[in-house]
């Protein structure tokens, strides 16, 4: 039995199939579509002020403050020590949500939250540090479908208990709580991981050689674009001996991430679907975060029918068909890429317009259905875009800075018009401020399309007619 239990570890299927439980136990939490309602309810009885202005802003500012040092940590330590934190914040946010009362116990309901999802990135980066090359897209799409799967179930399941069988939200949240449970077991049974992307590479179990050899190790540079200037990355520095302190090895590593930030956004293409990604990633996170007040405000919860369960099933459901539709389509994304991003963010726009100026709540699922089908279709394109001109390694080191960005957004955006100390503005303000900061963003890439392609059309024009005038001198 000692001897098989090791063999069994050191393949990919058996981390890969606990990482899928682990992820479908953290994503079953039939009571997440409903927290607005309970909260406001009479098991919590806050106002729908304190949970918008003071309550759901602590998340935005714990994920902030906890976001860089938990993604270097995280591949510091080897991930496992991350996903085991994530599962003790899970069961403290949830134990806090069914036992503790008033505004202060919301808001460190809120910091733990906050911690869960900072260190969200431990389940993807785990996968590719225990399998190898030639399994990395099959074990990725298994853990995003079943995460998928767990999410649209978990809000199917809350919608029907509640409507059907008339179960309290103090219940929803107990079955969340034995799920997130089981997660945190599960995640005791992954393998400890031998190496890690940047602090840990296979091989080199201490301390990295030099930053040439890393540099060696993420063998895909970033493709320029026509125009952008090449990074060079200057003479190669002598490698540093084995034994270099600790410390000295943390510090080689961050300048090395540093260089390699520089080099990637460098070009032009990936700095472009970047920001889109900053941008967009900002306002969806404050939308999702603050849609479920919207909705309790047009149907308040104590008197109306509560579906907020089944739009959530709807929306992951258009949401991971959206995503899959993207592998045919047949665009030259470096052609018309920006075009996309700016009409489907300017259907955004229109969608979060027609939550605030509408007070039908059918309109207004409606309305969220389309704003998060067409956002999760932009970000698989630009995942895509980012990662086909990417190693692995940079990639991860990309997606972090990208999300902290979209994180800095958010914070500004939370504490100019939802926090109280800010303006402090009422739900349904705020949605026309969504609406107007994604109209922004489509400005911004229709003109550089627009602009993109008048410049392609006179340079094939100015190519055919040096061509033409070629001929004609022959």
């Amino acid at each position: 039995m000692g001897c098989w239990k090791p063999e069994k570890s050191n393949t990919w299927t058996f981390p890969t199939l606990i990482l899928c439980f682990y992820g479908f136990f953290c994503m079953m939490k039939p009571s997440e579509p409903f927290l607005t309602p309970y909260l406001t309810g009479p098991d919590k009885n806050l106002t729908i002020d304190e949970v918008t202005n003071q309550i759901f802003p602590v998340w935005t500012y714990s994920y902030l403050a906890l976001l860089v040092p938990v993604f270097l940590i995280t591949d510091y330590v080897r991930y496992k020590p991350v996903l085991l934190l994530q599962g003790i914040s899970f069961i403290t946010t949830w134990l806090l949500l069914l036992f503790a009362h008033g505004v202060v116990a919301m808001q460190v309901v809120e910091f733990f939250y906050g911690m869960v999802t900072a260190t969200e990135v431990a389940y993807y980066a785990y996968i590719y540090s225990v399998v190898s090359t030639e399994h990395y897209q099959r074990v990725t799409s298994y853990c995003r479908s079943i995460t998928l799967a767990a999410a649209t179930v978990a809000a199917v399941l809350g919608q029907l208990l509640v409507s059907l069988a008339d179960v309290s939200y103090f219940h929803l949240n107990a079955i969340t709580l034995a799920s997130v449970s089981l997660a945190f077991l599960c995640s005791f049974l992954l393998p400890m991981p031998q190496k890690s992307m940047f602090f840990h590479r296979k091989g080199i179990p201490e301390t990295l050689p030099g930053p040439d050899k890393v540099v060696a190790t993420a063998d895909l540079r970033c493709q320029e674009d026509q125009g952008s200037a090449p990074a060079g990355r200057g003479p190669t520095p002598e490698p540093q001996a084995d034994h270099a302190k600790p410390q000295n090895h943390v510090l080689r590593v961050l300048v090395q991430l540093g260089k390699d930030l520089r080099d990637c956004y460098s070009s032009r293409k990936l700095l472009y679907w970047s920001l889109w990604w900053a941008l967009a990633t900002a306002g969806f996170n404050q939308v999702v975060n603050y849609i479920q007040v919207l909705w309790d405000f047009r149907a308040p919860s104590h008197s109306s029918a509560v579906y907020n369960g089944a739009v959530e099933a709807i929306a992951t459901f258009l949401s991971s068909v959206t995503s899959f539709v993207v592998q045919y389509m047949k665009i030259n994304w470096d052609l018309f890429g920006e075009l996309a991003l700016g009409i489907f963010s300017a259907i955004d726009a229109g969608s979060l317009f027609l939550m605030h100026f509408t007070t039908n709540i059918w309109a207004c699922y409606a309305s969220y259905l389309i704003f998060k089908a067409c956002y999760m279709l932009l970000i698989t394109i630009a995942t895509f875009q980012i990662a086909v001109n990417l190693s692995m390694e940079r990639y991860a080191l990309m997606f972090g800075f990208n999300n902290f960005v979209a994180l800095v957004i958010q914070t500004i955006l939370t504490v100019v018009v939802v926090d109280s100390k800010g303006l402090g503005l009422g739900i349904v303000t705020q949605f026309l401020i969504y609406g107007s900061y994604f109209a922004v963003i489509a400005g911004i890439f229709l003109i550089r399309s627009i602009c993109m392609l008048v410049s392609s059309k006179c340079q094939r024009k100015l190519a055919r007619s040096c061509k033409d005038h070629q001929n004609h001198a022959e």
